[in-house]
């Protein structure tokens, strides 16, 4: 590996992505390597410089920011073998936990991708867009469209006070739930499909979930009250949510999801109103690793 690209978003982790890039940037051409620095204006923009980095034969790409900003690398990466490496600066860092790589230290983060230690992995695919974690719909993905309205407050506050306004006015949503040996007509509180293991910065929401497996995990969390839905979340972070009666995990290949008035998340960027169809594509991204994934 002699080039790398490195495509930055300003903006991850409350602004502290640029002292990352600049710290991760010094590292790579410590270690020998040639760095092309990419910074796009807006979503579509980003997307396009890594295609063309890629079209111009870069070695790797390198995304200096959260899980937000991986997705759009991933939009360009996907299946073409060019491998992505992570040097996390956002607020989740979800990809980055699920593939090993140091979190809070970009030097040895940036010391992972000068290794160049590859490993195929499974994505997601949700109408068209790619995603490396965890699609999620329902209550969660109410939460996050009611905060992404709201102006105030600024910060993970706007989240708590979001979650709050949902939780009053929660009732159980009609799902169905087309897998691939089998469909299911349930009312849930959420459904959260997963080709990785967590997300919402370290929510194990599918604790068994494989990047490795061609499959992904639904999880259908259906708890009778508002109080069982407020101690559900806890367990969520340790992932002993799935040993609940009232939480399902179904594996599949494909899953269908419909359900009236919920809009589907992947790797914390909206994606598309359910109805949504929903599949994992076996190695259909390369990443470079710190720990092989499981």
């Amino acid at each position: 590996m002699k080039t790398v690209t490195v495509l930055t978003n300003p903006h991850s982790g409350r602004g502290q992505s640029r002292e990352v890039a600049a710290t991760t940037t010094a590292r790579l051409r410590e270690r020998g390597l040639e760095v092309v620095g990419i910074e796009g204006d807006t979503v579509a923009d980003a997307q396009r410089l890594v295609g063309e980095a890629v079209a111009g034969g870069t070695d790797a790409v390198v995304a200096v920011g959260g899980d937000g900003l991986i997705n759009i690398a991933w939009q360009a990466l996907a299946r073409t073998g060019v491998p992505l490496g992570i040097a996390p600066a956002g607020t989740g860092n979800d990809h980055a936990r699920l593939l090993g790589i140091p979190v809070g230290d970009p030097i040895a983060a940036a010391d992972v991708v000068a290794d160049g230690q590859t490993a195929d992995i499974d994505l997601g695919r949700a109408a068209g867009h790619w995603f490396g974690t965890v699609l999620a719909s329902g209550f969660d993905s109410l939460v996050t469209e009611r905060a992404n309205r709201m102006r105030w407050p600024r910060g993970r506050m706007r989240y708590n006070v979001a979650m709050l306004a949902e939780l009053v006015r929660l009732q159980p949503i009609p799902y169905r739930i087309v897998l691939d040996d089998r469909t299911l007509d349930v009312e849930a509180a959420l459904v959260s499909v997963g080709n990785g293991t967590s997300y919402g910065g370290g929510m194990h929401i599918a604790p068994g979930a494989s990047v490795t497996d061609g499959l992904l995990d639904v999880v259908v969390a259906a708890p009778r009250t508002r109080l069982r839905l407020v101690r559900l979340f806890p367990t969520v972070y340790k992932g002993t949510h799935v040993d609940l009666d009232e939480v399902q995990v179904f594996r599949t290949r494909t899953v269908r999801l419909t359900a009236p008035g919920i809009v589907a998340y992947a790797d914390g960027e909206r994606i598309a109103p359910l109805p949504i169809d929903v599949e994992a594509v076996p190695g259909a991204g390369r990443v470079l690793v710190g720990t092989p994934p499981r």
